[in-house]
């Protein structure tokens, strides 16, 4: 509904704080359940301000659950920030299975979008030729490649080429060395590219062969390797004439009528503010929630974004099985922490602070609103592909970058990303922006792809919902994203442990 009438909105009846929807002073009122508080000092917008009279170490309750306890007796009317609200989280817990019951079902929604379906029954939102290193050391001709393809074709027929530059296929033990096998892996079965020249040294730990075998049953004529170290002469030719030959076969793939139902999308946030949990990720997880009612499917990350909201995700398992994954995707992350020392609770960043997230449990609140109110169908492992349609989990970090490449390699076709501070970075499929204010709408239209700040303006979430929806259409028909038009596309693998 929209919010438009008041300076402050109170998000859960259980809260004990409201958020400012416009920055407020010191001296002025605010009514709450027919009271006036006047508030004591100057508060940001997006920040809270407390409601009633607070006790040392209680708890103070935001979306309905605590986010934290009073470092010291507080006042109805104050500003609660980092200062005087602390984490309650501390180590890891023992959960209990508690199955949250779903009975609405979604109206039907005969909506289509032109996508590329490939051999494999897979459909892709872009056409693109990638050149994908093994390694690290070849980063630089696949790079030469990438452009010498773009000067020769013009681009015609397809939407573009990239080579995807990273550090890593040698001198990694482990979980390390899996890890980059399956991300790149993932990449090169990604729909989204029409055609892929995969680029090995030849001597490094990810073997090219052992490497083809882990592709599977891939498709040989849309797939191809270049070992350079074999190449009698020069690399950079005889890898052009393979990208000939892959261009010729993805430049006649056509758009085709695709149900909704094929559509994947990764959920994300970064840079949150005090609205995010507000604006941008309740339409996000609208959004989720009609695309997985049309058979669709989205996937969550940042498990550590998921501390101090993680019941709630467990409760919406579908079965035991789901809600035991989840409990060790959350208990893993957290012996990940402790393993380095660090305490599991210490995450909001600077930005966060500064927008109106004081703790953990507050950003996870408002994180896991981008996932809706589906049950959760999947739980997946870092560089797992996605198997089950429906909400799904991810393991990975809150890392923007290493996260989003993480979700696109599940082989989501694109990244919606809210934002409440802005960004402008995307990962390797198109990586939309949604702002939670309207200010930072205006002020980085070229990062922006959506404003979600409308909610607090007036727009009804259900004339936002459809806006929204006709725009991730649009941009699964070809429309670009500010990522693509930036030309700013990266990849970042998860690393841990040691570097040879």
């Amino acid at each position: 509904m929209p919010m438009e009438q008041s300076s402050t909105i109170r998000i859960n009846p259980a809260d004990t704080v409201v958020v400012c929807l416009q920055p407020m002073h010191q001296g002025e009122i605010i009514e709450v359940d027919h009271q006036q508080i006047t508030l004591l000092e100057d508060v940001p917008v997006g920040h809270k301000v407390l409601i009633r009279d607070t006790k040392k170490g209680e708890d103070i309750i935001k979306y309905g659950y605590p986010i934290g306890h009073a470092c010291q007796d507080l006042k109805a009317g104050q500003w609660v920030n980092e200062h005087n609200l602390a984490t309650n989280l501390s180590g890891k817990l023992t959960y209990e299975y508690h199955p949250v019951t779903f009975n609405s079902k979604p109206l039907p929604d005969h909506r289509t979008f032109n996508g590329y379906v490939r051999r494999n029954g897979e459909v892709g939102i872009r056409n693109e030729i990638w050149i994908v290193p093994t390694v690290g050391c070849v980063n630089g001709v696949a790079e030469k490649l990438a452009r010498q393809l773009e000067k020769e074709t013009q681009l015609e027929g397809i939407d573009a080429v990239y080579a995807w530059h990273h550090n890593y296929g040698c001198s990694q033990l482990g979980d390390d060395h899996e890890n980059t096998r399956k991300i790149l892996r993932d990449i090169v079965l990604h729909p989204n590219a029409g055609a892929v020249l995969i680029v090995s040294l030849g001597c490094e730990n990810n073997q090219p062969d052992a490497f083809m075998e882990l592709l599977g049953d891939y498709n040989q004529e849309r797939i191809k390797l270049l070992v350079t170290q074999q190449v009698e002469g020069d690399e950079v030719e005889t890898g052009m004439e393979i990208l000939r030959e892959l261009y010729q076969k993805a430049k006649n793939d056509k758009r085709q009528p695709c149900s909704i139902n094929e559509l994947r999308v990764g959920l994300k946030c970064g840079g949150s503010d005090g609205l995010s949990g507000i604006t941008a990720n309740p339409l996000v997880g609208c959004f989720s929630d009609y695309l997985v009612g049309q058979g669709g499917t989205s996937v969550l990350t940042e498990v550590p974004e998921m501390f101090g909201a993680e019941t709630i995700l467990m409760n919406r398992c579908e079965n035991q099985e789901l809600f035991e994954k989840t409990v060790d995707l959350i208990n893993d992350f957290k012996d990940y922490y402790l393993s380095h020392g660090e305490p599991v609770g210490e995450n909001p960043s600077p930005g966060n602070k500064a927008g109106g997230i004081s703790t953990l449990e507050e950003k996870a609140l408002g994180c896991t609103q981008k996932c809706g109110s589906m049950p959760v169908s999947g739980v997946l492992g870092y560089g797992e592909r996605l198997k089950n349609k429906g909400l799904n989990l991810l393991s990975a970090p809150g890392n923007d970058l290493v996260a989003s490449t993480a979700l696109a390699a599940t082989g989501c076709q694109m990244v919606l990303f809210t934002t409440g501070r802005g960004t402008p970075f995307g990962t390797f499929i198109p990586t939309m922006k949604i702002s939670t204010n309207s200010e930072l709408y205006q002020k980085k239209s070229k990062w922006i792809d959506f404003n979600a700040g409308a909610l607090i303006e007036g727009t009804s979430m259900d004339a936002l919902l459809n806006a929204f929806i006709d725009k991730i259409i649009a941009i699964a028909n070809g429309e670009r994203t500010h990522n693509e038009d930036n030309d700013y596309r990266e990849i970042a693998i998860f690393k841990n442990g040691v570097t040879l």
